[in-house]
Protein backbone atom coordinates (compact mmCIF):
# COMPACT_ATOMS: atom_id res chain seq x y z
CA UNK A 1 0.00 0.00 0.00
CA UNK A 2 1.42 3.49 -0.77
CA UNK A 3 -0.46 6.34 0.39
CA UNK A 4 1.39 8.71 -1.01
CA UNK A 5 -0.09 11.50 -3.38
CA UNK A 6 1.65 11.74 -7.05
CA UNK A 7 2.96 15.28 -7.35
CA UNK A 8 0.53 15.60 -10.42
CA UNK A 9 -2.56 14.45 -7.72
CA UNK A 10 -0.92 17.39 -5.25
CA UNK A 11 -0.40 20.07 -7.96
CA UNK A 12 -4.43 19.35 -8.95
CA UNK A 13 -5.48 19.60 -5.09
CA UNK A 14 -3.47 22.32 -4.58
CA UNK A 15 -5.25 24.42 -7.55
CA UNK A 16 -8.55 23.25 -6.66
CA UNK A 17 -7.57 25.16 -3.07
CA UNK A 18 -6.01 27.78 -4.52
CA UNK A 19 -9.11 28.17 -6.99
CA UNK A 20 -11.60 28.18 -3.75
CA UNK A 21 -9.81 30.58 -1.42
CA UNK A 22 -9.85 32.77 -4.19
CA UNK A 23 -12.24 32.28 -6.50
CA UNK A 24 -15.64 31.08 -4.80
CA UNK A 25 -14.72 32.69 -1.33
CA UNK A 26 -15.14 35.96 -1.92
CA UNK A 27 -19.10 36.51 -2.10
CA UNK A 28 -20.04 33.01 -1.03
CA UNK A 29 -22.59 34.19 1.97
CA UNK A 30 -23.95 36.52 -0.52
CA UNK A 31 -24.55 33.77 -2.68
CA UNK A 32 -25.73 31.74 -0.38
CA UNK A 33 -28.73 33.80 0.69
CA UNK A 34 -29.50 35.23 -2.78
CA UNK A 35 -30.04 32.03 -3.91
CA UNK A 36 -27.51 32.74 -6.57
CA UNK A 37 -26.16 30.36 -9.28
CA UNK A 38 -22.01 30.79 -9.36
CA UNK A 39 -22.51 31.56 -13.02
CA UNK A 40 -19.20 33.14 -13.32
CA UNK A 41 -17.35 30.88 -11.20
CA UNK A 42 -18.47 28.16 -12.85
CA UNK A 43 -17.23 28.89 -16.30
CA UNK A 44 -13.56 29.67 -14.76
CA UNK A 45 -14.30 26.31 -12.97
CA UNK A 46 -15.02 25.11 -16.96
CA UNK A 47 -11.42 26.97 -18.45
CA UNK A 48 -9.20 24.89 -15.69
CA UNK A 49 -10.79 21.77 -16.48
CA UNK A 50 -12.20 20.91 -13.67
CA UNK A 51 -15.93 20.13 -14.92
CA UNK A 52 -14.38 17.26 -16.91
CA UNK A 53 -11.73 16.14 -15.19
CA UNK A 54 -11.99 12.54 -16.02
CA UNK A 55 -12.80 12.78 -19.82
CA UNK A 56 -10.83 11.70 -22.34
CA UNK A 57 -8.32 14.57 -23.71
CA UNK A 58 -9.44 13.53 -27.17
CA UNK A 59 -12.87 14.64 -26.07
CA UNK A 60 -11.89 17.93 -24.06
CA UNK A 61 -11.16 16.85 -21.00
CA UNK A 62 -8.36 16.31 -18.80
CA UNK A 63 -7.79 12.80 -18.71
CA UNK A 64 -7.23 12.74 -14.73
CA UNK A 65 -7.67 9.43 -12.46
CA UNK A 66 -10.80 9.50 -10.15
CA UNK A 67 -8.28 10.20 -6.91
CA UNK A 68 -7.23 13.56 -8.38
CA UNK A 69 -11.20 14.16 -8.70
CA UNK A 70 -11.64 13.30 -4.86
CA UNK A 71 -8.97 15.69 -4.33
CA UNK A 72 -10.09 18.39 -5.84
CA UNK A 73 -13.83 18.04 -5.01
CA UNK A 74 -12.51 18.01 -1.22
CA UNK A 75 -11.07 21.42 -1.86
CA UNK A 76 -13.95 22.96 -3.83
CA UNK A 77 -16.97 21.41 -1.25
CA UNK A 78 -14.42 23.49 1.69
CA UNK A 79 -16.00 26.84 0.60
CA UNK A 80 -18.56 26.22 -1.73
CA UNK A 81 -21.11 23.01 -1.94
CA UNK A 82 -23.13 24.92 -4.28
CA UNK A 83 -20.27 25.01 -6.94
CA UNK A 84 -18.66 21.71 -5.71
CA UNK A 85 -22.26 19.69 -6.96
CA UNK A 86 -22.69 21.54 -10.50
CA UNK A 87 -18.87 19.94 -10.49
CA UNK A 88 -19.70 16.98 -9.28
CA UNK A 89 -22.57 16.22 -11.83
CA UNK A 90 -21.46 17.24 -14.68
CA UNK A 91 -18.29 14.87 -14.17
CA UNK A 92 -19.74 11.59 -12.12
CA UNK A 93 -23.12 11.71 -13.76
CA UNK A 94 -23.20 13.36 -17.20
CA UNK A 95 -19.70 12.99 -19.07
CA UNK A 96 -18.93 9.85 -17.48
CA UNK A 97 -22.40 8.20 -18.69
CA UNK A 98 -21.83 10.07 -22.04
CA UNK A 99 -18.15 9.19 -22.18
CA UNK A 100 -18.64 5.03 -21.15
CA UNK A 101 -21.76 4.63 -22.83
CA UNK A 102 -22.61 7.34 -25.06
CA UNK A 103 -21.49 6.72 -29.23
CA UNK A 104 -19.12 8.32 -31.01
CA UNK A 105 -21.44 10.97 -32.51
CA UNK A 106 -22.88 11.25 -29.35
CA UNK A 107 -19.48 12.20 -27.10
CA UNK A 108 -18.49 14.73 -30.27
CA UNK A 109 -21.68 16.80 -30.27
CA UNK A 110 -22.57 16.35 -26.09
CA UNK A 111 -19.60 15.41 -24.13
CA UNK A 112 -16.79 17.87 -26.07
CA UNK A 113 -18.64 20.47 -25.43
CA UNK A 114 -19.60 19.33 -21.41
CA UNK A 115 -15.94 18.33 -20.76
CA UNK A 116 -14.63 21.63 -21.45
CA UNK A 117 -17.37 23.35 -19.99
CA UNK A 118 -18.61 25.58 -22.26
CA UNK A 119 -21.78 23.82 -21.10
CA UNK A 120 -22.90 22.03 -18.14
CA UNK A 121 -25.24 19.16 -18.16
CA UNK A 122 -28.35 17.33 -15.89
CA UNK A 123 -29.27 14.22 -14.58
CA UNK A 124 -32.59 13.48 -14.43
CA UNK A 125 -33.77 10.62 -12.65
CA UNK A 126 -36.15 11.58 -9.97
CA UNK A 127 -39.75 12.16 -9.74
CA UNK A 128 -42.50 12.93 -7.51
CA UNK A 129 -43.38 9.22 -6.92
CA UNK A 130 -39.54 7.42 -7.80
CA UNK A 131 -37.23 9.03 -5.62
CA UNK A 132 -35.38 5.92 -3.18
CA UNK A 133 -37.42 3.64 -5.54
CA UNK A 134 -35.58 4.51 -9.55
CA UNK A 135 -37.82 1.53 -10.61
CA UNK A 136 -41.31 3.79 -10.68
CA UNK A 137 -40.90 5.41 -13.35
CA UNK A 138 -43.62 7.48 -14.44
CA UNK A 139 -42.11 9.36 -17.27
CA UNK A 140 -42.80 8.39 -20.14
CA UNK A 141 -40.70 7.60 -24.05
CA UNK A 142 -43.41 6.21 -26.12
CA UNK A 143 -41.09 4.47 -29.26
CA UNK A 144 -42.97 6.24 -32.52
CA UNK A 145 -40.23 4.64 -34.74
CA UNK A 146 -37.66 7.40 -35.73
CA UNK A 147 -38.09 9.10 -32.58
CA UNK A 148 -39.71 8.92 -28.75
CA UNK A 149 -42.37 10.94 -27.16
CA UNK A 150 -41.12 12.17 -24.06
CA UNK A 151 -44.28 13.06 -21.53
CA UNK A 152 -43.27 13.41 -17.53
CA UNK A 153 -42.10 15.12 -14.58
CA UNK A 154 -38.68 14.71 -13.06
CA UNK A 155 -38.10 16.83 -9.93
CA UNK A 156 -34.81 17.71 -7.51
CA UNK A 157 -32.64 18.17 -10.65
CA UNK A 158 -29.35 19.58 -10.04
CA UNK A 159 -28.52 22.36 -13.02
CA UNK A 160 -32.21 22.35 -13.62
CA UNK A 161 -32.22 25.73 -14.84
CA UNK A 162 -28.78 26.40 -16.19
CA UNK A 163 -27.72 22.89 -17.93
CA UNK A 164 -28.28 22.65 -21.46
CA UNK A 165 -28.07 18.88 -22.12
CA UNK A 166 -30.41 16.89 -19.79
CA UNK A 167 -29.55 12.79 -19.62
CA UNK A 168 -33.40 12.14 -18.73
CA UNK A 169 -34.27 8.25 -17.97
CA UNK A 170 -38.03 7.37 -18.86
CA UNK A 171 -40.33 4.47 -19.37
CA UNK A 172 -40.66 2.91 -23.08
CA UNK A 173 -42.09 -0.38 -21.84
CA UNK A 174 -44.40 -0.78 -18.42
CA UNK A 175 -44.68 -4.23 -18.93
CA UNK A 176 -40.69 -5.12 -19.12
CA UNK A 177 -40.78 -3.13 -15.50
CA UNK A 178 -36.75 -1.82 -15.00
CA UNK A 179 -35.72 -3.45 -18.29
CA UNK A 180 -38.08 -1.47 -20.04
CA UNK A 181 -36.43 1.91 -19.42
CA UNK A 182 -34.36 4.10 -21.36
CA UNK A 183 -31.73 7.24 -21.44
CA UNK A 184 -32.51 10.20 -23.66
CA UNK A 185 -30.13 12.98 -24.11
CA UNK A 186 -32.66 16.19 -24.28
CA UNK A 187 -31.52 19.29 -25.21
CA UNK A 188 -32.65 22.79 -23.62
CA UNK A 189 -35.44 24.55 -25.86
CA UNK A 190 -36.78 21.24 -27.31
CA UNK A 191 -40.60 21.96 -27.52
CA UNK A 192 -42.55 20.91 -25.57
CA UNK A 193 -39.53 20.94 -22.51
CA UNK A 194 -40.13 23.41 -19.80
CA UNK A 195 -38.18 24.64 -16.59
CA UNK A 196 -40.30 24.79 -13.16
CA UNK A 197 -39.51 27.20 -10.25
CA UNK A 198 -36.25 27.57 -8.38
CA UNK A 199 -36.69 24.95 -4.91
CA UNK A 200 -36.09 26.98 -1.86
CA UNK A 201 -33.52 25.23 -0.09
CA UNK A 202 -31.85 24.94 3.35
CA UNK A 203 -28.77 24.48 1.83
CA UNK A 204 -26.51 24.22 -1.28
CA UNK A 205 -28.64 27.11 -1.73
CA UNK A 206 -26.53 28.88 -4.94
CA UNK A 207 -27.24 25.39 -6.79
CA UNK A 208 -30.16 25.44 -8.96
CA UNK A 209 -32.66 23.15 -8.72
CA UNK A 210 -35.82 22.33 -10.48
CA UNK A 211 -38.62 20.58 -11.38
CA UNK A 212 -38.90 19.65 -15.00
CA UNK A 213 -42.22 19.28 -17.60
CA UNK A 214 -42.23 17.37 -20.57
CA UNK A 215 -45.30 17.64 -22.87
CA UNK A 216 -44.67 15.74 -26.12
CA UNK A 217 -41.48 16.11 -26.72
CA UNK A 218 -40.00 14.71 -29.65
CA UNK A 219 -36.37 13.14 -29.22
CA UNK A 220 -34.47 11.40 -31.57
CA UNK A 221 -33.79 7.98 -32.03
CA UNK A 222 -30.02 9.07 -32.11
CA UNK A 223 -30.58 10.50 -28.23
CA UNK A 224 -31.02 7.35 -26.90
CA UNK A 225 -28.06 6.01 -24.67
CA UNK A 226 -27.37 2.27 -25.14
CA UNK A 227 -29.86 -0.16 -26.49
CA UNK A 228 -33.20 0.10 -26.14
CA UNK A 229 -33.97 -1.14 -22.17
CA UNK A 230 -30.52 -0.45 -20.62
CA UNK A 231 -31.69 2.78 -19.20
CA UNK A 232 -31.93 1.37 -15.10
CA UNK A 233 -29.01 -0.47 -15.75
CA UNK A 234 -27.28 3.16 -17.38
CA UNK A 235 -28.51 5.22 -14.35
CA UNK A 236 -27.69 2.18 -11.34
CA UNK A 237 -23.95 2.33 -13.37
CA UNK A 238 -23.62 6.04 -13.26
CA UNK A 239 -24.82 7.00 -9.60
CA UNK A 240 -22.63 4.32 -8.42
CA UNK A 241 -20.04 6.65 -9.41
CA UNK A 242 -21.44 9.32 -8.39
CA UNK A 243 -21.41 8.66 -4.53
CA UNK A 244 -17.81 8.90 -4.79
CA UNK A 245 -18.52 12.40 -5.79
CA UNK A 246 -20.92 12.96 -3.32
CA UNK A 247 -18.89 11.15 -0.46
CA UNK A 248 -16.11 13.76 -1.65
CA UNK A 249 -18.38 16.47 -1.16
CA UNK A 250 -19.33 15.40 2.02
CA UNK A 251 -15.89 15.05 2.89
CA UNK A 252 -15.26 18.86 1.84
CA UNK A 253 -17.97 20.04 3.91
CA UNK A 254 -16.62 18.43 6.66
CA UNK A 255 -12.94 19.59 6.88
CA UNK A 256 -13.55 23.29 5.88
CA UNK A 257 -15.89 23.17 9.11
CA UNK A 258 -13.30 21.55 10.98
CA UNK A 259 -10.09 24.00 9.95
CA UNK A 260 -12.48 27.19 10.65
CA UNK A 261 -13.06 25.71 14.55
CA UNK A 262 -9.56 24.59 15.18
CA UNK A 263 -8.43 28.20 13.82
CA UNK A 264 -11.37 29.74 16.15
CA UNK A 265 -10.25 27.40 18.90
CA UNK A 266 -7.24 28.63 18.84
CA UNK A 267 -8.04 32.42 19.04
CA UNK A 268 -11.33 32.49 21.13
CA UNK A 269 -10.19 32.76 24.94
CA UNK A 270 -12.41 31.59 28.05
CA UNK A 271 -11.50 31.29 31.62
CA UNK A 272 -7.87 32.71 31.18
CA UNK A 273 -6.85 30.60 28.06
CA UNK A 274 -7.50 29.62 24.54
CA UNK A 275 -10.14 27.47 24.49
CA UNK A 276 -8.54 24.66 22.55
CA UNK A 277 -6.14 24.12 25.76
CA UNK A 278 -9.97 23.02 27.37
CA UNK A 279 -9.57 19.12 27.19
CA UNK A 280 -14.02 19.74 25.82
CA UNK A 281 -12.81 21.46 22.78
CA UNK A 282 -9.88 19.58 22.03
CA UNK A 283 -11.32 16.12 22.46
CA UNK A 284 -14.25 17.46 20.01
CA UNK A 285 -11.50 18.04 17.73
CA UNK A 286 -9.66 15.07 18.00
CA UNK A 287 -12.86 13.56 16.94
CA UNK A 288 -13.49 15.75 14.25
CA UNK A 289 -9.62 15.18 12.94
CA UNK A 290 -10.10 11.25 13.43
CA UNK A 291 -13.59 10.92 11.43
CA UNK A 292 -12.59 13.20 8.37
CA UNK A 293 -9.70 11.10 8.07
CA UNK A 294 -11.74 8.02 8.25
CA UNK A 295 -13.84 9.02 5.29
CA UNK A 296 -10.64 10.37 3.53
CA UNK A 297 -9.36 6.76 3.04
CA UNK A 298 -12.67 5.69 2.64
CA UNK A 299 -13.23 8.47 -0.64
CA UNK A 300 -9.33 7.37 -2.16
CA UNK A 301 -10.07 3.80 -1.67
CA UNK A 302 -13.11 4.07 -3.62
CA UNK A 303 -11.76 6.42 -6.29
CA UNK A 304 -8.61 4.08 -6.61
CA UNK A 305 -10.76 0.81 -7.03
CA UNK A 306 -12.77 2.84 -9.93
CA UNK A 307 -9.23 3.65 -11.28
CA UNK A 308 -8.09 0.06 -11.15
CA UNK A 309 -11.23 -1.01 -12.93
CA UNK A 310 -12.85 -3.26 -9.54
CA UNK A 311 -16.60 -3.28 -9.10
CA UNK A 312 -16.88 -0.21 -6.40
CA UNK A 313 -20.20 -0.56 -5.74
CA UNK A 314 -19.80 -1.03 -2.06
CA UNK A 315 -16.80 0.56 -1.57
CA UNK A 316 -18.48 3.62 -2.58
CA UNK A 317 -21.49 3.17 -0.80
CA UNK A 318 -19.45 3.06 2.40
CA UNK A 319 -17.60 5.95 1.39
CA UNK A 320 -20.74 7.96 0.71
CA UNK A 321 -22.92 6.04 3.74
CA UNK A 322 -19.96 7.31 6.41
CA UNK A 323 -18.57 10.67 4.38
CA UNK A 324 -22.27 11.89 5.14
CA UNK A 325 -23.09 11.01 8.29
CA UNK A 326 -19.64 12.35 9.41
CA UNK A 327 -20.01 15.83 7.39
CA UNK A 328 -23.26 16.21 9.62
CA UNK A 329 -22.04 15.70 12.95
CA UNK A 330 -18.36 17.05 12.31
CA UNK A 331 -20.33 20.53 11.15
CA UNK A 332 -22.92 20.61 14.47
CA UNK A 333 -20.30 20.49 16.05
CA UNK A 334 -17.98 23.18 14.69
CA UNK A 335 -20.90 25.22 15.15
CA UNK A 336 -20.97 24.00 18.89
CA UNK A 337 -17.16 24.99 19.18
CA UNK A 338 -18.04 28.20 17.71
CA UNK A 339 -20.93 29.24 20.70
CA UNK A 340 -22.80 31.80 19.64
CA UNK A 341 -20.77 33.27 16.81
CA UNK A 342 -21.77 29.59 15.26
CA UNK A 343 -24.79 30.27 14.61
CA UNK A 344 -24.32 33.80 12.65
CA UNK A 345 -23.62 33.47 8.78
CA UNK A 346 -20.42 35.29 8.71
CA UNK A 347 -18.36 32.18 10.54
CA UNK A 348 -19.51 30.44 7.30
CA UNK A 349 -20.22 27.03 9.91
CA UNK A 350 -23.75 27.42 9.44
CA UNK A 351 -23.85 27.12 5.93
CA UNK A 352 -21.67 24.30 5.90
CA UNK A 353 -23.98 22.72 8.30
CA UNK A 354 -26.65 23.37 6.53
CA UNK A 355 -24.60 22.49 3.00
CA UNK A 356 -24.05 19.15 4.94
CA UNK A 357 -27.75 17.39 5.34
CA UNK A 358 -27.74 17.44 1.66
CA UNK A 359 -25.33 14.61 1.24
CA UNK A 360 -27.55 12.06 3.73
CA UNK A 361 -30.27 12.36 0.60
CA UNK A 362 -29.26 13.05 -3.27
CA UNK A 363 -27.67 10.44 -5.49
CA UNK A 364 -29.04 7.41 -3.13
CA UNK A 365 -29.79 8.26 0.63
CA UNK A 366 -28.17 6.85 3.34
CA UNK A 367 -30.78 4.26 3.83
CA UNK A 368 -30.84 3.18 0.55
CA UNK A 369 -26.46 2.99 0.81
CA UNK A 370 -27.34 0.48 4.06
CA UNK A 371 -29.17 -1.95 1.33
CA UNK A 372 -26.16 -1.69 -1.52
CA UNK A 373 -23.76 -2.73 1.24
CA UNK A 374 -26.23 -4.75 3.04
CA UNK A 375 -26.42 -6.83 0.38
CA UNK A 376 -23.25 -7.24 -0.70
CA UNK A 377 -21.79 -8.24 2.45
CA UNK A 378 -24.71 -10.66 2.26
CA UNK A 379 -23.62 -12.18 -0.59
CA UNK A 380 -20.08 -12.96 0.30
Amino acid sequence: MNFNLTEEQIMIRDAARDFAKNELLPGVIERDEKQQFPAEQIKKMGELGFLGMMVDPKYGGSGLDTVSYVLAMEEISKIDASASVVMSVNNSLVCWGLETYGTEEQKQKYLVPLATGEIIGAFCLSEPEAGSDATSQKTTAIDKGDHYLLNGTKNWITNGGTASVYLVIAQTDVEKGHKGINALIVEKGMEGFAVGTKENKLGIRGSDTHSLMFTDVKIPKENRIGEDGFGFKFAMKTLAGGRIGIASQALGIASGAYELALKYSKERKAFGKEISKHQAIAFKLADMSTQIEAARMLCIKAAWEKDQKINYDLSGAMAKLYAADMAMAVTVEAVQIHGGYGFVKEYHVERLMRDAKITQIYEGTSEIQKIVISRSILQD
